[in-house]
């Protein structure tokens, strides 16, 4: 009767093990589909001519494809995102999933829902945003631009910056600021992802793959 006890306890936590990589999985997968569809966006942003000029010539590209808010000025923000780096002729590299949060993003009242692109310009910017934690803010030493969904005049020429940044939002849109905003690694999230524990320069460096961000890496190599 014990084994019998033992065997189903065992069986039982394997089951639940299975369930918790199964739901993070999926947690994941859902951050790259919705990854991929804030790209397809922004691509069909018809005034937002840069679009694909900074794709080809980032350093990095940095996808919050649902940065949530409450319906009031000041309050808790955030929303989890990949980051692909773009090794030359090596392409696009395996995604590393990041977390942002912040007391605010500086969002009218009525914002509920928005869509980010960072475009990582320089080497330093992609420095930064590879430590285990990066603050936006004057401290930084950082140049970040950031443009509008619809923004008219928009050039790559008129555009310059360590960091640009593409938002649309749904609701009342007032502008977007990132300063005091934090972002942050989620570790446990890539170690999931690939089977094993990984850094970001193993996840950047082509070093680990997963086919399942084929999806995400296959549209951002499709620009032209």
């Amino acid at each position: 009767m014990r084994l019998l006890s033992r065997i189903a306890a065992t069986v039982t936590l394997a089951g639940v093990m299975v369930s918790s990589a199964a739901l993070a999985a999926s947690d994941q997968q859902s951050v790259l589909a919705n990854a991929q569809a804030t790209i397809v966006d922004m691509k069909h942003d018809q005034t937002f001519g840069p679009s694909r000029d900074l794709i080809k010539r980032a350093r990095a590209v940095l996808i919050i494809p649902k940065l949530v808010k409450g319906g009031f000025i000041i309050g808790g923000e955030g929303g989890d995102g990949v980051l692909v780096a773009h090794n030359g002729k090596a392409g696009w590299s395996s995604p590393a999933f990041y977390t942002m949060g912040s007391a605010s993003f500086g969002f009218q009242i009525g914002i509920e829902q928005a869509q980010l692109v960072l475009f990582i310009m320089s080497d330093r910017a992609l420095r930064a945003v590879e430590r285990s934690e990066f603050k936006f803010g004057a401290g930084a030493g950082l140049t970040v631009v950031t443009v509008g969904a619809s923004a008219e005049g928009a050039t790559s020429g008129n555009l310059s910056g360590d960091i640009i940044v593409w938002t649309s939002a749904k609701g009342a849109y007032g502008g977007l600021t990132l300063n005091g905003s934090v972002l942050k690694p989620r570790e446990g999230w890539n170690n999931e992802y690939y089977g094993r524990t990984v850094t970001l320069n193993e996840i950047l460096a082509h070093k680990v793959r997963n086919p399942a961000s084929a999806g995400l890496l296959g549209e951002l190599a499709s620009v032209r």
